[in-house]
C-alpha cells in the first residue's frame, strides 16, 4: 500500500512501550523533565477499509475515546501526514498502565505512541520523521514539550521553545541529560485526579524578580544534581514559580510535599500534580522509611528512572 505521495506503509503490526514523565521536578517549570518507569504499550497496523479500530485496556480505559478522536490515533494521523502518507485504516490496541490524570505524562505516551506508531509503519520512517521532527509535533498537539521530551529520549531532558527558527511559530526542542545512576523515584499517587488546565489556570500572570532569579538559579543546579551530584538534589528541587499557587486545587498533596521537604526529602509535585515525586539515592529500605512516613492516602510506587525512552 502506498499514499498519493508514494509512501510506502509497512505490511505488519507495529509496536511501542512510552515510558510515563515527572515534569518540573520543583524549579524546571515547563522545560526539566524526567523518565519513570512505568509504560504504556501500544501496537498498530494499517488497514485496507476506512474503519479507525480501536481497543483500549488499562489505565482510564472506560473514558477513552475509541475512534478517529482517540489522542494516539490523533498523533498517527498527524505523523503521517508529516511524511505524506495517507492511510486508508487504522487498527490500533493500546495497554495504558500510567495513571490519568495524575501529573505523570499520560497525554505525552499518547502523543508519543502515535507519532513513533507512525513512523514504524513507514518504510524510511526513520528519515521521514527524525527526533527532531516527532518533539516539534508533538508539541504542537501537547502545547508544551517537557513531557513529550522525557517520554521520547528518556533519562532527563530539557526542553525548550525555539523562536530562531524561519517559520512564525515557535518550535519544541529537547536535549537529553546524563542521570546519575544511583538516583531513583517514588510516586505518591492519590486517587483524585487534576487536569493541567485548571492547574495552570491558578499560575500568577507575574511573580517578583527575586523569585525568578531563585528558581533559575535552582534549575540551573538540578541539571548538575541529576547528572553528577545527587547530594544536591534537595536543594535543587526547591520551586518559587508553581508550586505554592497551586496547593489550593491539591490541598493533600500540597501538604505531603510540606511534610517530606520538612524531613529533609527531595520532593516535588509531578507535573501539574496531584502526584509527589520523591528523588533519592537510597536503598530499598530507605524508600521504605520514606513510604512509612509518608502516611496514608497515597498509593506509593518505588520506581527506577527509565533511562530510555519510547521502545
Amino acid at each position: 500500500m502506498a499514499s498519493m505521495n508514494r509512501v510506502t506503509f509497512r505490511a505488519t503490526m507495529a509496536q511501542v512501550s512510552v515510558p510515563a514523565s515527572s515534569a518540573n521536578i520543583g524549579p524546571g517549570f515547563d522545560s526539566l523533565c524526567i523518565a519513570l518507569d512505568i509504560r504504556d504499550h501500544y501496537a498498530a497496523q494499517i488497514l485496507d477499509e476506512a474503519t479507525f479500530d480501536v481497543d483500549v485496556t488499562g489505565e482510564g480505559s472506560a473514558e477513552i475515546k475509541k475512534d478517529k478522536n482517540n489522542l494516539v490515533i490523533k498523533a498517527m494521523l498527524k505523523g503521517f501526514e508529516f511524511m505524506g502518507a495517507k492511510p486508508t485504516g487504522i487498527a490500533l490496541r493500546a495497554l495504558n498502565v500510567t495513571p490519568h490524570g495524575r501529573g505523570l505524562g499520560s497525554s505525552s505516551s499518547a502523543i508519543i505512541g502515535g507519532l513513533c506508531l507512525a513512523r514504524a509503519l513507514v518504510l524510511g520512517g526513520e528519515e521521514l520523521l527524525t527526533n527532531e521532527d516527532v518533539i516539534a509535533l508533538a508539541t504542537e498537539l501537547e502545547g508544551h514539550p517537557d513531557n513529550v521530551a522525557a517520554a521520547l529520549l528518556g533519562g532527563a531532558t530539557i526542553a525548550w521553545m525555539d523562536n530562531t527558527t524561519q517559520t512564525e511559530k515557535s518550535v519544541g526542542r529537547a536535549v537529553k541529560i546524563h542521570v546519575d545512576e544511583s538516583i531513583k523515584a517514588i510516586a505518591f499517587i492519590p486517587e483524585n485526579h487534576l487536569a493541567t488546565s485548571k492547574a495552570r489556570k491558578l499560575l500568577p500572570e507575574n511573580i517578583s524578580h527575586k523569585d525568578a532569579v531563585a528558581n533559575t538559579s535552582h534549575a540551573a543546579l538540578l541539571v548538575h544534581a541529576l547528572s553528577h551530584r545527587p547530594d544536591l538534589l534537595f536543594a535543587a528541587t526547591e520551586d518559587y514559580l508553581h508550586q505554592a499557587y497551586r496547593a489550593e486545587a491539591m490541598p493533600k498533596s500540597a501538604a505531603l510535599l510540606k511534610k517530606l521537604r520538612a524531613a529533609g526529602v527531595a520532593a516535588t509535585i509531578s507535573g501539574a500534580g496531584p502526584t509527589v515525586l520523591v528523588l533519592h539515592t537510597g536503598t530499598d529500605l530507605d524508600a521504605d522509611d520514606i513510604i512509612h512516613a509518608a502516611g496514608e492516602g497515597f498509593t506509593a510506587k518505588k520506581l527506577a528512572i527509565s533511562a530510555q525512552g519510547v521502545a
